[in-house]
């Protein structure tokens, strides 16, 4: 008969065994559960993400892209490239995004010209809203409307009274036609019910020199550019773009006062390709959102006239639908067309 002292290490070892097992069971069941949530095989990521921005470097998309990149790259130890593909007014960036795989490896920064494409272009080499998973709306930034001091008008409501007794005379620029800033101005005209000359041009830098001559009158323009000929008094800021003022100019009014209902701020947004599981768009989502949303990072994108937002993806999804549904109205009414 074995002794007891034999008889108690038997059973130590047998309890040490036991637990070994258990602990090998508890994390494959722990692995399995995270695959099973990103919907494939393994856990996500396990491989270098790229997010294609369609535009070139230094502007918005690319900064905030960059930024999460990085906020990525340190939270989960994978390397996270920003990949810059302009050209064909983002058409060209948002295909390569279109038709990769499914796999949450591939991922776009989205904005307002996503959905005032489908309506300024006749035909798109892939669906805005079918071919693209949305994940996270990062963020929004009010444009500032701008005025020539020789302009009568110190608000919104005395340009479209100057506008009204000077039908087709008061002229107002943008960065191009169909850009956000020429569709914003048509639809306060059309809102305003009057009739103004848009006067287009290579980017907002050069529209903004003719405007401080008094080539033009008016224009909507990026805050932050803008700040330094407002405070010196160049221009005058009649209104923010936004559906409430701007924290970086407190004391100008939105354009939605005197017009309820007008909202044309630009706004930025990461997408996948269509049919990436549920469980990778819910983790790129909260990670996202959980970055942006950290103080420091707020702060800083709030110097600069940006507005963290962030939500559900299904919240993204409802107002890129209704984003393409809204710049569809204007630019039927405006007659807005690229040659």
């Amino acid at each position: 008969m074995p002794s007891d002292r034999i008889l108690q290490r038997r059973a130590a070892r047998t309890a040490c065994a036991m637990a070994a097992i258990l602990g090998t069971l508890a994390v494959a069941g722990a692995a399995q559960a995270q695959a099973a949530s990103t919907g494939s095989g393994q856990a996500y990521p396990v491989k270098p993400i790229r997010i294609v921005v369609p535009f070139a470097p230094g502007g918005p998309n690319d900064i905030l892209a960059r930024l999460i990149g990085q906020k990525l790259t340190e939270a989960w130890g994978q390397q996270v490239i920003v990949e810059n593909r302009p050209g064909g007014g983002t058409v060209i960036g948002t295909e390569v995004v279109a038709r990769s795989p499914p796999d949450g490896y591939t991922l776009l920064m989205v904005s307002t010209s996503h959905t005032t494409n489908p309506s300024l272009l006749r035909k798109l080499p892939y669906d805005p809203v079918r071919d693209l998973e949305p994940v996270i709306l990062v963020a929004s930034s009010p444009n500032v409307l701008v005025a020539h001091p020789s302009l009568p008008a110190k608000s919104v409501k005395e340009l479209i009274g100057v506008a009204r007794s000077r039908p087709d005379q008061v002229a107002y620029g943008s960065g191009g036609n169909g850009t956000s800033t020429h569709l914003a101005g048509a639809m306060l005209a059309l809102m305003g019910g009057v009739k103004m000359i848009h006067v287009p041009y290579r980017g907002g830098g050069p529209a903004t020199i003719d405007l401080l001559s008094g080539q033009i009158t008016w224009m909507f323009g990026t805050i932050l550019p803008s700040m330094p000929h407002i405070r010196s008094g160049r221009l005058r800021a009649l209104a923010v773009t936004g559906t409430r003022r701007a924290a970086v100019l407190p004391d100008v009014p939105p354009v939605a006062d005197t017009l309820p209902g007008f909202e044309a701020s630009s706004w930025y947004g990461v997408s996948a390709s269509a049919g990436t599981a549920k469980g990778v768009i819910s983790k790129l989502n909260q990670e996202i959102a959980k970055h942006i949303a950290a103080p420091d990072i707020r702060d800083r994108l709030a110097n600069e006239g940006i507005e963290v937002v962030a939500g559900s993806p299904e919240q993204f999804g409802a107002f890129y639908r209704a984003e393409i549904e809204k710049w569809a109205r204007v630019i039927k009414a405006a007659s807005i067309k690229l040659e």
